[in-house]
């Protein structure tokens, strides 16, 4: 019943993919498992928290990672404040209990010189498929904006007058991402294209058979592509939007500006992104700074 409650909550208050709460749900009954097993009477008002850190223990002795253990207990900490809130608790047993350190994954990324090999070389077909594929690595590339954003995207999102798109996010939650010449040229180009095609929808990028495209096939296109300029194992949409945080950070664009471009709600997620920046950042210092030169 509680949990039952919880995930009412996520779905039609908090507005969550079902996917998303499905994900929560399984966390939730990895516990109750877990938990039920020491000891049958236990249940969700009468655990304390030396049992959520034997969850924890246990988990990290049977290989799981810290990742994985530290989205379980967030699940976990969403649910308990969940039932204070309701007053259905007086008392948190997650509270104080900290995830395990997890080691921080760099994102991988295109250095410029293969993004303006694809774009001034590789990518120059004139017809509807390879003029939609440019643009949608070139999308990915000065936007930043994710896989099921840019599948997303309607041809009523783009603002020409105003040089901006209108993107819809995690959660339904939009922003306005502004777009460069360049950018508006090759959206403008690949318009006219569609027009000719037999449309029966408002998305912006479609297919051969005028329907929305789908991530598979986004997906499958950008491996090709990218296959074509970098040896990257990984190339996937995710890989330009790092290489445009990247871009744009090697570029002097201020942390907080990346973070809006984004769409994160945290700075602290964007901030994975600054360590790519610092090699740059001694290559400008080694060549401005007087005493940094090395003498001969």
């Amino acid at each position: 019943m509680l949990k039952s409650s919880f995930l009412d909550h996520l779905a039609y208050e908090k507005n969550y993919s079902p996917r998303t709460v499905k994900e929560y749900s399984d966390d939730l009954k990895a516990f109750e498992l877990y938990f039920k097993g020491m000891e049958d009477a236990l249940d969700w008002k009468t655990l304390d928290a030396d049992v959520i850190r034997q969850w924890v223990v246990f988990m990290m002795e049977r290989g799981n990672s810290a990742s994985t253990v530290s989205r379980r207990l967030s699940a976990l900490r969403s649910f308990y404040k969940f039932l204070l809130k309701k007053k259905l608790i007086s008392v948190n047993p997650v509270y104080g209990i900290r995830a395990p350190r997890k080691q921080k994954v760099l994102p991988v990324f295109l250095k410029e010189k293969e993004m303006n090999r694809l774009f001034d070389t590789v990518m120059s077909g004139t017809d509807f498929e390879s003029v939609r594929d440019r643009l949608i690595l070139l999308m990915f590339y000065m936007t930043g904006v994710r896989l099921s954003e840019l599948i997303g995207m309607d041809v009523s999102d783009i603002d020409f007058f105003m040089n901006r798109v209108k993107v819809t996010g995690k959660r339904n939650k939009q922003r306005i991402i502004p777009v460069g010449d360049e950018l508006l040229m090759e959206l403008d180009a690949y318009i006219k294209l569609r027009a000719v095609q037999t449309v029966a929808t408002p998305a912006l990028f479609v297919d051969a058979k005028g329907q929305r495209l789908t991530k598979a096939k986004v997906e499958t296109l950008t491996r090709y592509y990218l296959g074509m300029v970098t040896t990257l194992h990984k190339r996937s949409p995710h890989v330009l939007r790092h290489t445009f945080a990247t871009s744009m950070l090697n570029n002097h664009a201020a942390l907080e500006s990346v973070k809006e471009l984004l769409g994160h709600e945290s700075l602290s997620t964007t901030e994975v992104y600054t360590h790519v920046t610092f090699d740059e950042l001694i290559k400008v210092y080694n060549e401005a700074h007087p005493r940094a030169k090395k003498r001969r």
